[in-house]
């Protein structure tokens, strides 16, 4: 569930639409500001943010919703961009109340969708349970994890999924399988859902054992990565079709930071956005940028990628919301949009 991403900025009316909703039980508020709620901090605000106070508390919202009335899904915005002129419609955030282990069963745990990664990581090995360190260093939390089938070293979040529970459109809480959401690389087939608990199953494993490992981990994306900067992590998806493995055979051609250094986009600047020297496949907010000096960098980067290798580089941050000016409209249009480049 998106909001529209239509270039042209609707204009937003959060008292006018909280009129329309129903009665819940959980935190609404009309025209809240969603930057401080994004790993960037940008973005306008939410005509109206949502934070249930539990599943059936989402499932009566949706339930009670006019078709018409768009819902986005916000987790801890780590993948993230959030245009200037704000989101319509109704900005749906799973806080505390989805944020918690809710049980560790055998080689099996099940978490709510706003755990962070890195918790459900540490969990695990605290419960003994091997397979997920690679969820140690992915920000993000499991709703997003589950819907970008999310990964790091060769693993993806696919290879320990066993179900997740979720709520649709119309309000229907749902139980689904791997099969049913259709894992593919940074993507899932299933749409229209708000997950709002995961369970994953690992092996047996000592637990010093494991926290060594996601401790190796951890080092090794601390020197690959900026991990101290304002980022949202990497900005596109590899071409090669595949997360980097961190195995020294890994072919590096059809990688997005080889294809972006190759293009020369090491170190470009738009404003207060800048592609990390450290990796340059990572989008950062080096001070003062907006949403559309950020969306507007990532589209001349494109661009250049396609003129200087003939590869089309696929946006893996989520942008959602519309822009606030003809810039940012010219940013969310998209290098291509009506008129593809031809390459060098």
């Amino acid at each position: 569930m998106t909001a529209s991403n239509s270039a042209s900025p609707p204009l937003l009316d959060g008292d006018a639409l909280m009129a329309r909703l129903p009665s819940v039980r959980g935190r609404m508020r009309p025209m809240a500001p969603l930057a401080p709620y994004t790993w960037l901090r940008v973005g306008g605000p939410a005509e109206v943010l949502f934070e249930p106070a539990d599943t059936p508390d989402l499932a009566a919202l949706l339930a009670g919703l006019s078709a018409e009335i768009p819902v986005t899904v916000l987790g801890v915005g780590s993948n993230m961009i959030i245009r200037d002129g704000g989101v319509p419609g109704v900005v749906v955030r799973l806080g505390r109340p989805f944020s918690k282990i809710i049980s560790t069963d055998g080689v099996r745990i099940c978490a709510g969708a706003a755990t962070p990664d890195a918790k459900v990581a540490s969990a695990a090995a605290e419960a003994g349970i091997a397979g997920l360190e690679f969820l140690r260093g992915v920000p993000g939390a499991m709703g997003g994890a589950v819907r970008m089938n999310a990964g790091a070293y060769g693993r993806y979040l696919a290879d320990v999924f066993v179900s997740a529970e979720a709520v649709d459109r119309s309000g229907q809480t749902r139980l689904l399988t791997a099969d049913q959401i259709g894992f593919g690389y940074r993507e899932t087939a299933a749409a229209g859902l708000i997950y709002t608990a995961v369970t994953l199953e690992g092996a047996d494993g000592d637990p010093a054992e494991i926290r060594a490992r996601m401790d190796a981990l951890l080092a090794q994306r601390s020197e690959s990565q900026p991990v101290r900067d304002r980022t949202a992590g990497s900005t596109f998806r590899n071409p090669a079709g595949y997360s980097s493995t961190g195995a020294a055979d890994d072919p590096m051609e059809m990688k997005a930071w080889a294809l972006i250094e190759k293009a020369g986009c090491r170190g470009l600047r738009r404003g207060g956005a800048v592609m990390s020297e450290k990796h340059a496949n990572f989008l950062t907010n080096a001070g003062g940028a907006t949403a559309a000096d950020l969306e507007g960098l990532g589209e001349d980067v494109r661009r250049r990628v396609w003129e200087a290798t003939g590869v089309r580089l696929e946006w893996e941050i989520q942008r959602i919301g519309a822009p606030a000016d003809p810039e940012g409209a010219a940013a969310a249009a998209g290098f291509d949009a009506d008129a593809p480049a031809s390459p060098a």
